[in-house]
């Protein structure tokens, strides 16, 4: 299916606290997102670390941003996993729970066949009415959703496309050319949102639009209209926080980036940790033409 997101979407963060998630700071970084524009939130994606939640807490945020939400902007629920049966059981809990799609990231460690891929997005695509995004992001899973493969996932009737995270512009094209008219494309790697929007993307699921949603949203409207030299030129502005945004494994940069704006993001769960001094630095520098920095 085609057509199911267009423009901005957010991949937000988790704000913790020592006793679990932080519900009204979670709620005010909506309010931020929704205020810039954005058009869909996604919950539970690899950023928000469900890998360290609890399934009762994954069911609490999901209940918490339906409710907050209003129906607003588009709700994406993260559900994949490298447990197929989770995987299925979370979904369908998405689904009655109000999501409006959902993500679902490759299994990892596994490290399933190409055929495993194909079996695994029918096993979640049916468990769910709902759009279907399926996220290729081999760097952090050690799986990688080949073009062919992604070719056949395509058929599925639900499956809405791919956020493409390989970093590997070549596959990208050849992933594009086979879904066209079958499945979206979106980037799911911020240094690529707009050379991704450009061979066909039709929006990007950005982990930088947690700190700066409506400069994202607007070089992707410029982009998406065709003013490529306007999206340029906010793209060449983004172009450090984009790389401060990375500069240690996500999401420990955009969460010391969110405090800086004055969020009480709070820190990242063991195994990941808060983010280094000198890197904290750079954080500061690339966010200073954009906002207010506190130190």
């Amino acid at each position: 299916m085609t057509g199911f997101l267009r423009g901005s979407a957010t991949a937000m963060i988790t704000p913790f606290t020592e006793d679990g998630i932080n519900f009204d700071v979670f709620g005010e970084m909506m309010e931020y997102q929704i205020a810039g524009g954005t058009d869909a939130l996604v919950v539970l994606g690899t950023t928000g670390e469900p890998a360290t939640m609890t399934e009762e807490e994954k069911e609490a945020l999901m209940r918490y941003a339906v409710q907050k939400n209003e129906g607003r902007v588009k709700l994406i629920f993260g559900t994949g996993g490298n447990c197929t049966q989770k995987a299925v059981h979370m979904t369908r809990l998405a689904t009655e729970l109000g999501a409006d799609g959902i993500l679902a990231v490759t299994p990892y460690y596994n490290k399933c066949t190409q055929n495993g891929l194909v079996e695994y997005y029918k096993a979640i695509c049916g468990a769910t009415h709902l759009p279907v995004i399926c996220y290729n992001v081999p760097g952090r899973t050690g799986v990688n959703i080949l073009p062919e493969t992604m070719e056949r996932i395509a058929d599925i009737p639900n499956m809405a496309g791919i956020k493409e995270a390989s970093g590997n512009m070549s596959q990208v094209l050849d992933t594009a050319r086979r879904i066209r008219g079958k499945c979206d494309l979106y980037s799911g790697e911020d240094a690529l949102n707009l050379p991704i929007l450009c061979v066909g993307g039709t929006a990007v699921i950005s982990v930088l639009s947690n700190l700066v949603p409506a400069q994202v949203k607007k070089m992707v409207t410029c982009a998406l209209e065709g003013d490529l030299a306007q999206a340029n030129e906010l793209n060449d502005a983004l172009f450090d926080l984009t790389h401060a945004c990375f500069i240690e494994v996500n999401p420990i940069p955009a969460k010391a980036g969110m405090a800086m704006l004055g969020f009480d993001a709070g820190i990242p769960r063991l195994p990941l940790t808060p983010l280094e001094e000198q890197h904290a630095d750079i954080m500061r520098a690339a966010l200073a033409p954009f906002a207010e920095v506190k130190a």
